[in-house]
């Protein structure tokens, strides 16, 4: 059997260890205490990104539908514009056509009967 004096040693020993064991207890509970501060500030944080995500992608879905509906207008007025270039170039060269025709004819006028 343990004389006092080792008994004592071991009381003490227990001791510290108890303390050393709660300061440890206690540094962990502030720890997750910390932990769940920061996880909600994450969670909150999280929130409003995917709040803002959501904002973007809904103007950026109006901004591609305006740029489409613009791009259509933009199309039908081109191709307005080439029609009635088309009108206009054909309308030429009907012209150079009789142009052409009247030419020959006065050439042909001006040489008399062969």
């Amino acid at each position: 059997m343990a004389g006092p004096e080792e008994l004592e040693r071991r009381v003490s020993a227990l001791e510290t260890q108890v303390r050393e064991l709660a300061e440890r207890v206690r540094s962990s509970e502030q720890d997750a205490a910390a932990a769940r501060v920061l996880a909600g500030g994450a969670d909150r944080d999280v929130a409003e990104i995917r709040g803002e995500i959501r904002d973007f992608r809904d103007h950026n879905t109006r901004v591609l539908n305006a740029l489409r509906g613009d791009l259509g207008d933009l199309r039908e007025q081109m191709q307005t514009g080439f029609t009635e270039i088309r009108g206009t170039l054909d309308a030429a060269a009907a012209g150079q056509q009789q142009i052409a025709a009247l030419l020959t004819r006065l050439i042909d006028r001006e040489k008399g009967p062969e």
